[in-house]
């Protein structure tokens, strides 16, 4: 009977303790979920704003924002889209943005007139500038499009290829070029201007096989002229160095993953198209990806998005040369050195 009693007052003890773990831990339950989430108050807003609507060839960056390599890094950030109403340069000039995806020739004009820009990363380093045309129209040689009509886009897209044809002394009869190929496919232009990695796949989508196509490339005729850059302002650098820095190596982290992961990328991309409204195209979107990849990075697979002061020279001395810029651009103040902060 005495050990039964032992037996049943261990019990109760036990119980007794159990039941006050429990209120214990019921109570650092209820202490954890009450207090706000230090992470997310931790973390500061800044925006980017790509150059266009969401596609792949902004995928690093959605990639990023998904992924949380932005949040791990401390920022929370909104990825907004220009429009022809607001250009990615002037939404970063404004304070609209705090970091803005800008072709390099536009951002050397906008400096050249005193807009505080600044090149963080040159992502696209190369051209993939197209002037496409059919074979049965006779336009085979970039002097073939003299005297012809030719699709461009409006605003300072069309930059490069205006320089090409004045360096060449081509006249032509200019278009204007939405951002789609319709009026190509009905004959209403003899040539267009094309991305590799866009208009040229809408074209073969709709059922043009390529070789009734004649391709001329804008850099193998002498307008080698990098595209996408990640630009901020002066003056965010100045304030926020650390920031920036984080930012890029997160954007650097979302490029890196996308090409690893390029199924998962496109769906990402493809959520962000549908959230907007746009028609989404898987294949389109897996196109524009590769074409990136080849773009962007090294035959040894890495990333090449510093911004070769070669290039930049000779940016800058042609649009000075077609006096496209009032004033010369210092590299030093145009390119951000990381290492110099």
């Amino acid at each position: 009977m005495t050990r039964t009693y032992g037996n049943d007052q261990c019990t109760s003890r036990l119980r007794n303790l159990l039941a006050k773990a429990l209120d214990i831990i019921l109570l650092l339950t209820c202490l954890l979920t009450s207090l706000p989430s230090t992470q997310a108050a931790d973390l500061h807003p800044m925006s980017l704003m790509t150059r266009w609507t969401p596609q792949a060839q902004f995928a690093g960056y959605y990639v990023a924002k998904a992924k949380g390599f932005y949040a791990r890094r401390g920022i929370d950030l909104t990825i907004l889209s220009a429009s022809p109403a607001l250009t990615s340069v002037d939404a970063l000039q404004s304070g609209q943005a705090d970091f803005s995806v800008i072709w390099l020739s536009t951002a050397l004009r906008h400096r050249s007139a005193g807009a505080d820009l600044v090149n963080l990363t040159q992502t696209i380093p190369r051209s993939s500038l197209l002037f496409i045309s059919r074979r049965s129209s006779g336009i085979n040689t970039l002097n073939d499009l003299h005297s012809r009509s030719l699709g461009l886009w409006s605003g300072d897209l069309s930059l490069p290829a205006r320089v090409l044809l004045e360096l060449h002394h081509i006249q032509f009869r200019e278009v204007r070029q939405s951002g789609t190929v319709n009026l190509f496919l009905r004959g209403g232009v003899d040539a267009i201007s094309a991305m590799r990695y866009n208009e040229y796949f809408q074209l073969l989508s709709a059922g043009i096989e390529p070789e009734e196509l004649n391709v001329i490339s804008a850099a193998d005729e002498g307008a080698a002229f990098p595209e996408d850059g990640l630009y901020t302002r002066g003056s965010l650098l100045e304030t926020h160095p650390a920031l920036v820095a984080a930012f890029v190596t997160a954007s650097r982290e979302g490029w890196r993953y996308a090409f690893q992961h390029p199924s998962e990328a496109v769906d990402i991309v493809l959520e962000q198209m549908r959230q907007a409204q746009l028609p989404a195209s898987a294949a389109h979107q897996h196109w524009m990806l590769e074409q990136l990849r080849a773009l962007m990075l090294t035959p040894a697979g890495q990333l090449d998005d510093q911004l070769d002061p070669v290039a930049f020279e000779r940016v800058h001395q042609t649009l000075l040369d077609r006096r496209l810029m009032p004033r010369a651009v210092e590299l030093t103040q145009f390119l951000w050195r990381p290492d110099a902060q």
